[in-house]
């Protein structure tokens, strides 16, 4: 079990020992059989949302390069971006020159040259699978998708497919920078991607840009990061973005370790919860908040 542990102020704390840590599975407290605060390699992949509005893709390009700062040479990152599908741009590579390298050329929005979606009526007319529902024709270059054309959920899965075969030495974690805007028609669904992702070992940090929080769009995002045991955050602004960058990088890598054997579990449920508390008073715990017993001691792929 990966855990965060923050003060009040949202500092990490480093310095808990085993003792004043406490898991229950099931509402049943479990022993923990190994403990550690030692930081992990990364194994990263950063999912991009390429249908923000105007202002908001302008934000997030200013602050692309940013990203490979916050990750060291034992660090192995992938990225992707999304609107209707998601699009693989860079494999994983330790490179963190060659990340660089594909971030600073990376040229968001690129397909759709025009002004971009910003609230406002789309010259396209409304679009699905890239056909205009008005006369099923093709979808205008310089038309960009309707907030609502996005799959979310597709994208998320995406990342988690990538990363759930790579080494249970290494944190596992998806880097979500989105609006929070989902669309109806994923083939995925939320729940699907959670067992995926948990399954997988994988953590999501999600990052909140556009009008996400005015707009009520941050709950799926906060929700992905809630349940896998991540963090969910806020921009507003290009440099908010560049130094949340780091932070949550150093987040994912400074987390505890604690090793239980499951005790008097219901051997007949796949899911079971889990709850991680701590002793020591006025510090907030993110764990994720079950597994699923199907995947453990599963090996490797």
């Amino acid at each position: 079990m990966p855990v965060t542990v923050k003060n009040r102020d949202g500092q990490l704390v480093g310095d808990l020992r085993s003792d004043e840590f406490r898991i229950l599975q099931d509402g049943v407290e479990q022993k923990i059989i190994r403990f550690s605060s030692d930081p992990y390699p990364l194994s990263a992949v950063v999912v991009i949302d390429n249908n923000l509005s105007q202002k908001q893709s302008a934000q997030v390009q200013k602050s692309l390069v940013a990203i490979a700062a916050g990750f060291g040479p034992a660090d192995e990152v992938a990225l992707v971006t999304y609107d209707q599908f998601p699009k693989t741009v860079a494999d994983f590579s330790f490179n963190n020159d060659q990340l660089f390298t594909t971030l600073k050329r990376l040229d968001l929005g690129s397909h759709f040259p025009g002004a971009g979606f910003d609230g406002g009526p789309m010259s396209a007319g409304p679009t699905a699978n890239g056909h205009s529902l008005e006369n099923g024709a093709p979808t205008p270059l310089g038309a960009k998708l309707a907030p609502e054309s996005k799959n979310l959920d597709d994208a998320v899965y995406a990342a988690g497919e990538m990363l759930k075969g790579r080494g249970r030495d290494r944190r596992k974690t998806v880097f979500l920078i989105s609006d929070g805007n989902n669309s109806r028609h994923n083939d995925h669904t939320f729940n699907q991607t959670i067992q995926l992702l948990l399954t997988g070992d994988v953590s999501v940090y999600s990052i909140s840009v556009g009008h996400a929080l005015l707009q009520h769009e941050t709950a799926r995002l906060e929700k992905y990061a809630a349940d896998t045991g991540g963090d969910s955050f806020f921009a507003g602004s290009a440099p908010d973005l560049e130094r949340l960058y780091a932070k949550v990088t150093e987040q994912a890598r400074n987390q505890y370790i604690l090793v239980f054997t499951p005790e008097e579990a219901d051997r007949t449920k796949d899911y079971h919860t889990i709850e991680v508390r701590v002793r020591r008073p006025d510090l907030d715990v993110s764990a994720r908040e079950g597994y699923y017993s199907s995947a453990v001691n599963k090996p490797s792929q």
